[in-house]
């Protein structure tokens, strides 16, 4: 019998839900990786792996509202480093900046404290998802707002069909997706 690869082992362990949150759209679903401490287990320590190489390293780890926070924050545990969370507009207490950014239906708004990173800082970004790259491309325009630079864009769940890792790596964004999934 052979072993299957992190990435058949992980799609295996992601929900499809049909028809979420609007009939045609295939939802996929991350809560069963996150379930299972096994599988949970290998989802970070294939993010830690990677992030330990000197080249790859950053200075801090920045999560997308919501799923963000999970993986991003266990992240920078496992690596020794601060945690940034972006937000939804209206979610933080102190000073911020933000960014708006275009949805299938109207925009929305991201937050980041203003003194959230440093200018100079590298900094991984992280989300749950790619699907038309507008989060994580308002995630990194904040950033760089504040003058830090974004070495890396990670997610579990690549869906290319929707453009949106195109786009990011088209805007100068290396990405590192763990699984692509063909239909939305």
């Amino acid at each position: 019998m052979t072993t299957p690869s992190i990435t058949d082992y992980l799609r295996s362990h992601i929900r499809t839900v049909p028809d979420w949150p609007a009939p045609g759209v295939q939802f996929r679903d991350i809560t069963p990786l996150l379930q299972d401490p096994r599988v949970f287990r290998v989802l970070i320590d294939t993010f830690v792996h990677r992030y330990m190489d000197k080249r790859l390293r950053p200075d801090v780890v920045a999560g997308l509202d919501a799923r963000g926070f999970i993986i991003g924050s266990v992240l920078a545990y496992e690596l020794g480093l601060g945690f940034v969370p972006i937000r939804k507009k209206g979610k933080l207490p102190y000073t911020t900046v933000q960014e708006t950014y275009e949805l299938e239906y109207g925009s929305a708004t991201v937050e980041l404290h203003a003194d959230a990173v440093k200018p100079g800082d590298t900094v991984l970004l992280v989300d749950d998802l790619i699907a038309t790259g507008g989060t994580m491309m308002a995630g990194k325009k904040l950033l760089e707002k504040l003058g830090a630079r974004v070495i890396e864009g990670a997610a579990i769940v690549d869906l290319p069909e929707l453009g949106g890792s195109m786009r990011l790596r088209s805007a100068g964004l290396p990405l590192f997706t763990l699984v692509n999934f063909n239909g939305h």
